[in-house]
């Protein structure tokens, strides 16, 4: 056998499925220029949650599945596959790519030629066509750790000395030998491996492929950097790069590797810079994530706190102390603040800060907040209670205040004020047009407001009739012609290869790419990997809407406090009172939800399903007969699932008083 292509899966079951079906057609041809059935497939799953070993067995039973019953980390699993596969090579790829028709056969080829070539990898892009620099990497020595740290080869990139973590100074169009590999995509001989040990299971996540590539070069074997195929890696680590958990573990796995390859003195060197590095960096990525978390509310709430100062003056010159006098300073420096705060916070859990802006959604918020104001204000004693009339219109004026701060932030990004139907997205889909139509049809089936401009096809059209609005060759020009905003491929009529070139010659930060795997009833891309509400999935993607998720968590909210307000009259009617207050509690800080899924299928959880809070109720309680058969309850989470809205999870509560009292176990 040629080649064994290793896949670790962890949770992405909907791009390892478009990864699986652009490496079927670059085995077939493959095939063309080798032998049948030269080449398997090896995936191993670590104990995802998202159906994704369900999906295997369905659509790709050639595939040889291992399904980890634990997460055992990348290392572990490739190891577990490199152990059984039987390939002359080893591809290790990660399944949020996508590789050309042409990607294996470059590679075998170049393997076979170069007999030197210990390890190879290819020119990786992003999600929108960018050349990815960790495609061809330099040793991390001290020195070049210290350079990357603190920000030295971002400065100057293309300088021999101070570039050497991506190798800037190196094109990306030629062919080179390099230090460092990508595990994303990397091609190793087995017998190599066979002769210088797996991956290093000491690494869990990150750092193997480095101290890989680095023992390939002890063995005397090079690695290269193969630029004349590519493949799309959309970058969908378990951690953001922002995030604190990714700086702890990616430096900490650099430390392994210092500890394990440096001499003892350079070793230190090293471990010392990295733990300066990880509090530096874990301080900036907390900042980073407070102040973008904030910024927005903050500015409302200063602005708000400031007009509110304003209208307070006022009232009391012109209606409350006209003969002189002031309201004490508890109401300006306790009460108001208060106000604004709840305001802010009523904004927020309706949606306020979500973009695109809706204005219904902070009328909803100030209206809701205004309510509260008034109940406490009449709770409070009469000493502390000292306008409505400034409640009022001070509710009035903050709402005016939200909606200005919003339009003029959305006029500065995209130049008009209609902030509502600016964020229309506009979007092609190219692809054939029986295609098209179908992958409008589930665009269609999700409830995207997006505007559909038309579709583009692979070639020249016999006439540009709606809603055929030109062929491939003119995207670039059709995308700025028609403002568009994202554009849709069809994965069964362009090949990958015409994707990238395509993604590569518009390039532009603000487009989004995606595309449709064929015979697939999911459409995802470069802004999908950590949304899985970005993804355009058929049926199933009610429930993951941020509005719906927003919405189930107030009602939730909303409906405990109630409960919780009226226990006393409750806990009469229930047999077990205790649970029912713990039940209410657990909802209300988010442990769980009234109404979730049925907990179990013969035992087994029905993984397929968008993840939601664990439920004291679930759909099955709407019925009036219980249910107990395992496809039944299948079918009533999916509907759920499918359709769901607030009013259905208000139904099977109000419908289930006495079993409030449930026992989640």
């Amino acid at each position: 056998m040629k080649l064994s292509v290793i896949i670790v899966n962890y949770n992405v079951a909907y791009f390892l499925e478009q990864c699986l079906k652009s490496i079927q057609k670059a085995v077939l041809l493959a095939e063309e220029h080798y032998e049948k059935n030269c080449i398997e497939i090896i995936v191993v799953d670590n104990q995802s949650v998202d159906g994704s070993v369900e999906m295997l067995k369905e659509l790709f039973q050639d595939v040889k599945l291992i399904a980890n019953k634990q997460n055992v980390g990348f290392s572990k699993a490739n190891n577990q596959a490199i152990s059984i596969a039987q390939g002359e090579y080893i591809l290790l790829l990660n399944p949020d790519t996508v590789i050309e028709d042409d990607t294996l056969l470059h590679m075998i080829r170049f393997m076979d030629q170069t007999p030197d070539a210990g390890g190879l990898g290819v020119k990786m892009v992003d999600g929108k066509g960018r050349f990815l620099p960790e495609s061809k990497r330099g040793l991390p020595t001290p020195w070049v750790a210290f350079y990357k740290i603190f920000g030295l080869s971002s400065l100057f990139p293309r300088s021999k000395r101070f570039g050497r973590y991506h190798l800037g100074y190196l094109s990306p169009n030629q062919i080179h030998a390099v230090d460092i590999l990508s595990g994303a995509c990397m091609m190793l001989r087995k017998n190599l491996l066979d002769k210088i040990g797996y991956l290093d299971e000491d690494f869990f996540m990150y750092g193997e492929d480095i101290d890989l590539s680095y023992r390939i070069i002890l063995a005397g074997y090079k690695n290269y950097y193969y630029p004349n195929t590519r493949i799309i890696h959309y970058k969908g680590e378990s951690t953001k790069k922002s995030s604190v958990n990714y700086v702890f573990v990616f430096y900490n796995a650099m430390i392994i590797f210092a500890h394990k390859h440096f001499q003892k003195g350079n070793a230190g060197i090293f471990s010392l810079l990295i733990r300066i590095a990880i509090y530096l960096r874990a301080t900036l990525a907390i900042l980073q994530r407070i102040i973008h978390s904030i910024a927005f509310p903050m500015l409302d709430a200063t602005i708000a706190y400031s007009a509110m100062l304003g209208l307070k003056i006022y009232w009391e010159q012109n209606h409350k102390y006209i003969e002189g006098g002031s309201y004490p300073s508890v109401f300006s420096y306790i009460l108001l603040p208060a106000y604004v705060l709840i305001w802010i916070i009523g904004v927020y859990m309706n949606g306020g800060y979500v973009k695109p802006y809706k204005s219904y959604r902070i009328f909803r918020g100030v209206i809701i907040g205004t309510l509260i104001i008034l109940v406490v204000y009449g709770l409070l004693p009469e000493s502390l209670r000292f306008s409505r009339a400034i409640i009022l219109i001070g509710s009035a004026l903050v709402l005016i205040i939200l909606l200005l701060t919003r339009i003029i932030s959305h006029f500065l990004r995209h130049k008009n004020i209609s902030f509502e139907q600016g964020r229309r997205k506009r979007l092609i889909i190219a692809g054939s047009e029986d295609e098209c139509k179908r992958i409008e049809g589930v665009i269609r089936s999700t409830h995207s407001t997006a505007d559909i401009i038309g579709y583009v096809l692979p070639i020249t059209p016999d006439s540009i009739t709606h809603p055929i609005i030109g062929h491939l060759s003119q995207l670039t020009d059709l995308v700025h012609i028609y403002n568009v905003q994202e554009i849709i491929f069809c994965g069964k009529d362009i090949p990958s290869s015409v994707i990238i070139d395509q993604m590569s010659l518009i390039s532009d930060s603000d487009i989004d790419f995606k595309i449709a795997p064929p015979a697939s009833e999911f459409i995802i891309g470069s802004n999908s990997i950590h949304r899985t509400g970005e993804l355009y999935v058929l049926d199933l993607n009610a429930i993951h809407k941020t509005a719906n998720r927003r919405n189930k968590r107030l009602l939730d909210i909303s409906i405990s406090f109630l409960l919780i307000l009226f226990s006393p009259i409750i806990m009469f009617c229930l047999k077990n009172p205790i649970i029912f207050l713990k039940n209410s509690f657990s909802v209300l800080i988010g442990k769980c939800s009234w109404v979730g899924y049925s907990d179990t299928y013969n035992g087994q959880t029905n993984m397929r399903l968008p993840k939601i809070r664990k439920g004291v109720l679930n759909p099955s309680d709407a019925t009036n007969i219980p249910v107990h058969e395992a496809g039944t309850l299948v079918y009533l989470d999916m509907l759920y699932a499918k359709d769901y809205n607030p009013s259905i999870d208000l139904t099977i509560i109000l419908k289930n008083i006495s079993k409030l009292d449930r026992s989640m176990g």
